[in-house]
């Protein structure tokens, strides 16, 4: 079979003498850890630390911080690279672009709507489903609200989450009445708004999406497992043993349906530097829906991203510099990227 991606990936990377001359931020939680596991957000601690090396590996003069205060007063850097992205309160995926507009400093990613907008799981669907993007229907019930469901809304077999969460944080599937409202309860009394929606049977497609001439697609990635269970934020985070299987999806049907439901949506968020569009597919009937997006998503190497990257034919490194890169040369930083044709291993 060939490639399945819909154009060979354009790499880039920064030249040596921008490299020489910009001065990065990178901001992490874990920043500035030695990358043991956390007992709260498990491997995310990893994480942080493998990006802080892979950038000073790629050859960037870095600036290394784990808290949002390091951007109150202006540092003397060119370029934020922040994933600082839950801050502990709600709608916290805005401070840092919001903190790098105050100082009008350039940073990675969208812009502090675009990312409010795609941390809002109802503001999503509602986009979603103007562009007729099929999307399981769903309720909102945000803190201060009256706890009723619309009529003929069902009341069992039901997804209870934070509308604004990352990581399946907080999701709990119920099956009564009496356990939604408690849900629900719990996570307005925690400072979230909830959003329920039916259970759907199967299995999630995630495309990963990064900056280019013009976005770039990566492979389209599924998991493999029981369609009847519910992933937790635990396995996601490395906290428990997973039996979820990461791998390419294949199936060219499959491909162009996810592709064509994809592009409605990079239009209205772009332009967001790399972010990730997840679907559920019903592995009996072959039926597709939007499920959400995570624009700054896990960007470490062995997720989502970074495995397609890899399929793709991009190592690591390669990686985060084609994204930086990128996102420099749109918001004027540098004048001209060095750009070479990465070499697909798709199957």
């Amino acid at each position: 079979m060939t490639s399945l991606l819909p154009l060979p990936i354009k790499a880039a990377r920064l030249t040596a003498s921008d490299k020489a001359r910009i001065k990065l931020l990178f901001v992490a939680k874990h920043a500035l850890s030695d990358g043991t596991p956390d007992a709260q957000d498990g491997d995310h601690a990893v994480y942080h630390c493998h990006v802080r090396d892979t950038l000073r590996e790629i050859g960037f003069d870095l600036t290394v911080g784990n808290r949002p205060n390091i951007l109150f007063d202006k540092p003397d850097v060119d370029f934020v690279f922040s994933l600082l992205n839950r801050a502990g309160f709600l709608n916290s995926e805005m401070l840092m672009p919001l903190l790098c507009e105050r100082l009008s400093l350039p940073y990675l990613g969208a812009s502090p709507i675009l990312r409010g907008v795609s941390d809002d799981k109802h503001l999503s669907k509602l986009m979603a489903r103007t562009a007729g993007i099929k999307t399981a229907d769903w309720a909102l019930i945000r803190r201060f609200q009256d706890l009723k469901l619309p009529q003929g809304f069902p009341t069992e077999n039901l997804i209870v989450k934070p509308n604004a969460s990352s990581g399946s944080w907080g999701v709990r599937h119920v099956q009564s009445v009496s356990e939604l409202w408690e849900h629900v309860e719990t996570l307005h009394a925690e400072g979230h708004d909830a959003i329920i929606e039916p259970f759907l049977e199967g299995i999630d497609l995630e495309l990963p999406v990064i900056a280019g001439p013009k976005e770039q697609l990566l492979p389209l990635m599924r998991f493999n497992y029981d369609p009847k269970a519910v992933r937790y934020y635990e396995e996601k985070r490395g906290l428990t043993d997973s039996n979820a299987q990461l791998e390419q999806e294949t199936d060219p049907e499959i491909i162009a349906q996810v592709h064509q439901m994809t592009a409605p949506l990079i239009a209205e968020f772009s332009p967001f530097d790399y972010g990730r569009f997840e679907f559920r597919l019903n592995t009996e009937t072959g039926e597709i829906s939007f499920i959400e997006v995570n624009l700054q998503c896990n960007i470490w190497q062995p997720r989502v991203i970074g495995t397609s990257a890899r399929i793709a034919g991009l190592e690591y490194p390669e990686l985060l510099e084609t994204i930086l890169a990128y996102s420099m040369l749109r918001r004027g930083v540098i004048k001209r990227v060095e750009t070479t044709e990465a070499r697909s291993i798709a199957a």
